[in-house]
């Protein structure tokens, strides 16, 4: 690949215009020698533009890199120490170039083709316009796989259930249940493909009909990750989409965890933690989702839980939405459920029914029968309105009638 260079020394000037094919291979080049939460590659690339910044990584000096960035660069957590902004500068440039040295762009290409694997940048169509809101910590590009366009998952309806990987059997079981109703209403459960309550959210997704899920993974698309979650990560990328910021042949890490984060949180409308730890990771989705102004909920525990915890501080601290079921999460979603939509609790007819017509139904005796006069004469009411009430309970099969005499309805089995 070739790219305009700025001369050694000189502040990089204004670049021709470019096409989106430069572009897009500057932006795929910039994902393979930067890691995602290299903030100075991400900041350079947006203020200069994927080209000029790629240009000034290869031939510029850190001289150029702080002039680019008007003196300033931010807070990089892969700097083994901050040392003054010149450093910190050489050593952006120094990391780069190491992998300049070594990257073939065309090859990587190859090998992510003949897998399957195909990249979209702000250019394609396909592009999620929520990404936007990350800015200048917007990924490079992104790596997907499966038949699933990632603007369509993610332009309607789409929730993150995240959690804690070391999950109890009641944390699986409600992602899988909330996972379930919500794909099955057509949402798209995002999720990281993680071990626990990621895997359940998924599995409960794909075992629903109508909707579709998504995991965003931290390493390349090329090894799966976590091997334990093969299968179901081959099955989300058969039916719907794997996606990852990072190219093929990278391996995940915790740094890269932390940053796969911040696109679980752009990518849904709403985020829901379902069960996590004082100290889980999940806890930095939520974070990361309150800054981009998106609705935080938590599934609350026992609280005895050590596993509800994080949940529980995120409902007391940070205002989380309490999180019981699908319809609480469908409250989160910009418009709302539509009118019926999931719920764990089925309505109770008895909440349907007048303060007078549960006091005459609460005076029909159970094992025996009574006439209307004598239910009259226990609760106050005059023999009409016992009679009226009791046709309603009548119709709604709560009571049932012989000859003159009234009995609570047997429930049915």
């Amino acid at each position: 690949m070739t790219a305009s260079t700025t001369p050694h020394g000189a502040a990089p000037g204004p670049a021709a215009a470019p096409t989106a094919s430069d572009d897009r291979l500057a932006r795929i080049t910039w994902s393979l020698i930067a890691e995602p939460s290299d903030s100075v590659a991400l900041l350079a690339r947006s203020v200069l533009g994927p080209q000029q910044a790629l240009a000034l990584a290869r031939e510029g000096s850190e001289g150029d890199l702080l002039r680019g960035l008007g003196g300033d660069l931010p807070s990089q957590a892969a700097d083994p120490a901050p040392g003054t902004q010149q450093v910190r500068a050489r050593r952006a440039l120094t990391r780069w170039r190491a992998r300049l040295s070594s990257v073939d762009v065309a090859a990587v290409l190859a090998e992510a083709h003949r897998r399957g694997i195909r990249v979209i940048t702000p250019q394609d169509g396909e592009w999620p316009a929520a990404l936007e809101d990350l800015q200048e910590t917007g990924p490079h590009c992104l790596w997907v796989q499966g038949p699933g366009r990632l603007d369509g998952l993610v332009g309607a309806r789409s929730a993150a259930l995240v959690g804690s990987r070391a999950s109890t059997p009641y944390g699986e079981d409600t992602a899988g249940s909330l996972a379930a109703a919500f794909a099955a209403g057509g949402g798209t459960v995002v999720s990281g493909g993680a071990y626990g309550i990621d895997a359940a959210a998924h599995r409960g997704a794909l075992a629903a009909d109508g909707g579709a899920t998504l995991a965003v993974l931290a390493g390349g698309l090329d090894r799966l990750y976590p091997r334990g979650n093969t299968e179901l990560l081959e099955r989300i990328r058969d039916r719907h989409l794997l996606v990852s910021e990072a190219p093929p042949g990278t391996a995940p890490t915790r740094w890269r965890f932390l940053a796969r984060n911040r696109l679980i949180a752009a990518l849904a409308q709403a985020v829901v933690v379902v069960e996590a730890s004082w100290r889980s990771g999940a806890l930095s989705t939520a974070r990361l989702a309150d800054q981009l102004s998106r609705p935080v909920g938590a599934v609350p525990g026992p609280i005895t839980s050590a596993a509800s915890a994080g949940c529980h501080r995120l409902i007391r601290d940070r205002g989380a939405v309490l999180i019981t079921e699908p319809g609480d999460l469908l409250d989160l979603l910009p418009g709302g459920p539509a009118a019926g939509e999931g719920s764990f609790a089925v309505q109770d007819e008895l909440d349907l029914l007048s303060p007078a017509d549960r006091r005459v139904l609460d005076a029909v005796p159970p094992r025996s029968s009574l006439a209307a006069p004598r239910i009259a004469d226990e609760i106050g009411f005059t023999a009409l309105e016992v009679e009226g009430a009791l046709a309603r309970l009548e119709l709604l099969g709560l009571v049932e009638r012989t000859g003159e005499r009234f009995r609570r309805a047997r429930p049915s089995r």
